[in-house]
């Protein structure tokens, strides 16, 4: 399985996607600091993550999350609740 994964800083404020083959190990390294993209914006909380059994169509979604607006928008309003329940 490939997963394609939303974190919240709970810093600053901002969100990071990923994608990775082994989401433990790979949420385990964003949080032990180990990360340099996001080591300076801990703590941080997995929001969300979508599973795909081709490695393509994962990369493909994070590509889109990262560089579409419209992407973005979508996924931000599928989670209205639980943003509102985080972000507070």
């Amino acid at each position: 399985m490939y997963y394609v994964y939303l974190l919240h800083s709970k810093k600053d404020g901002k969100f990071y996607t990923g994608f990775t083959a082994n989401l433990r190990r790979r949420l385990a390294e964003h949080s032990g600091g180990t990360t340099r993209s996001t080591r300076s914006r801990l703590p941080l909380e997995l929001l969300y993550y979508e599973a795909y059994m081709s490695q393509a169509d994962a990369k493909g979604r994070e590509y889109r999350l990262k560089t579409s607006q419209g992407a973005r928008a979508a996924l931000k309003r599928r989670l209205t609740n639980s943003l509102r329940d985080h972000l507070v």
